[in-house]
Formats: C-alpha cells, sequence, structure tokens
C-alpha cells in the first residue's frame, strides 16, 4: 500500500469543505469531512503501491481527497457540486505562482515542463517493480511541433475508481488537468481519457497565444 500520510488532506481539505459550505450547508460539510477522513486512510491503504516516492504518487493522494470527501458525503455531492469543488480549489489565489515557475508562453517553460514528465518516466525505469501498478509515459515528439504531447494506456486512478464504483465522478475530477493546465499559461487538447472508456489518456499541452497549433 501507500504510505499514509495526511499531508494533501491537511492542505486540501479547508478549501474542498468551504466550498461544501457554500454549496450544501454547514453541517453537511462537517460530516463529510469527518466521514471522509476515515475514508481517506481505507483509501490509502487499498491503493496500488506505485511508490510513495513516486514523482506521480501526489495524483492519488490528492484524488483520494475528494473521492473520501465524495464518499464521505453519501455520495449526495452531485457531479456539478464536484465540480464546482474543483474550481474552488484550483481557482485559490497562491496557486498562480505556478504560472510563474512554468510559462507555456516561452520556450524556457515548455522545456522545463517537458523536463518533468521525462524525469517521471525515469523514476519508473529505474523502479521497475512499480511499472505495472503506475502510470506508463509515451512520448511521440514527432506527433506535434507545439507544446508538450504524452499518453497513458494506464492509469492507477482510474483502476481504482473502476473496482470501486466511483468511475461515474473521476471524469469530473480529470478536468482538474484542463484547469491546472490554464495555471501555467496553456492549454490541453484531449480527444479521450481512460475514465470516460477512452484507450488512452492524452495530453497536448500548448501555449495559450498559439492560435492554431501543429
Amino acid at each position: 500500500m501507500l504510505k499514509i500520510t495526511y499531508r494533501y488532506w491537511n492542505l486540501m481539505i479547508p478549501l474542498l469543505v468551504h466550498s461544501l459550505k457554500k454549496q450544501y450547508g454547514k453541517d453537511f460539510a462537517r460530516e463529510a469531512k469527518k466521514q471522509g477522513k476515515k475514508i481517506y486512510r481505507t483509501m490509502l491503504e487499498e491503493a496500488p503501491d506505485v511508490g510513495s516516492d513516486n514523482p506521480m504518487a501526489s495524483n492519488i493522494y490528492e484524488s483520494f481527497v475528494m473521492l473520501a470527501l465524495y464518499e464521505g458525503s453519501g455520495r449526495k455531492i452531485s457531479e456539478e457540486g464536484t465540480r464546482q469543488m474543483t474550481r474552488d480549489l484550483v481557482g485559490f489565489p497562491p496557486l498562480k505562482i505556478m504560472g510563474l515557475a512554468v510559462d507555456y508562453r516561452k520556450a524556457k517553460g515548455v522545456q522545463k515542463e517537458n523536463g518533468q514528465f521525462h524525469a517521471c518516466a525515469e523514476w519508473i525505469d529505474k523502479h521497475p517493480q512499480y511499472r505495472e501498478l503506475s502510470w506508463d509515459f509515451n512520448f511521440d515528439d514527432t506527433r506535434h511541433e507545439d507544446g508538450t504531447f504524452y499518453w497513458f494506456t494506464h492509469c492507477p486512478i482510474e483502476q481504482y475508481c473502476r473496482s470501486h464504483d466511483l468511475i461515474h465522478i473521476l471524469p469530473v475530477i480529470c478536468d482538474i488537468d484542463e484547469m491546472t493546465v490554464q495555471l501555467l499559461h496553456a492549454r490541453l487538447v484531449r480527444h479521450e481519457t481512460l475514465a470516460t472508456n477512452g484507450k488512452v489518456c492524452d495530453y497536448w499541452i500548448v501555449g495559450e497565444d498559439i492560435r492554431d497549433p501543429k
């Protein structure tokens, strides 16, 4: 199992609970948080072990916070309610600093982000014992001239959701990808996801100022 930590829960829960309070009221939010924290630990215990120092492991910790809240509410948070939570989370003003660290309008920003994605793939190469459980990074630098392009055929979060009857809510949580990319002054061009029964999760990230990406 993954290392049990509440670091991501503690970072995200104030924003998410605040969103729930606005949408459903204090009592609803309080109970979802109370029950969700217990569920969060169980989810981590059941999660595929992708390696706690895997640079992609944070995706599990973060998505499970939202999934645990959803479960803690008795699955009473609607699709739109979940979507609003993602908006409130990604819209947190301090997160705009991401656009200072990586700016897709500049070549250096694209190169930096490309390097991070390749570093994730290299981590798996160095830790083959986690290969079958983790994300598989696939690159084709000849596919596009602009931005960054890669894809997955395997996602441990998607597999967990399918085995726990949560796949219906995962596409809403996956929308965070598009919102996060916008913080980097970029946009995500995507054709399919595993969560929506696609064969891959494809990521083509291009600068927001490129009107006709190639």
